[in-house]
């Protein structure tokens, strides 16, 4: 997964103090939809490179990040912008839907 991997003390780095304008999947590595997805993001992401940032989160691996958002099921895709949260796609997506929403935050 060329995704990079965050857990709680690096998603609070990048998404509150850099305020960085991002996506985050919650994800698992046994979920078949995630399999599909994670792929469409990794395409995606050298296209941002430098001005929209592509992470994801391991559910297993970080319980109480995805519990502090009231996630349910995934995949989870959670849009962020100068440390405020933006919006969330869950479950299958598109990839025009994910560069829509990218050009609404980017502006």
């Amino acid at each position: 997964m060329s995704l990079t991997k965050l857990d709680s003390k690096s998603f609070e780095e990048k998404i509150y103090d850099n305020g960085e304008r991002c996506l985050v999947i919650f994800s698992r590595k046994s979920c078949h939809v995630c399999k599909e997805v994670v792929p469409v993001l990794e395409e995606l992401a050298p296209n941002y490179e430098g001005e929209f940032g592509f992470y994801y989160v391991d559910v297993e691996d970080n319980k109480e990040l995805y519990q502090t958002f009231s996630l349910r099921g995934v995949p989870q895709i959670l849009f962020f912008n100068e440390g405020e949260y933006c919006g969330k796609f869950a479950g299958e997506v598109e990839e025009e839907q994910v560069q829509a929403k990218i050009s609404e935050i980017l502006g």
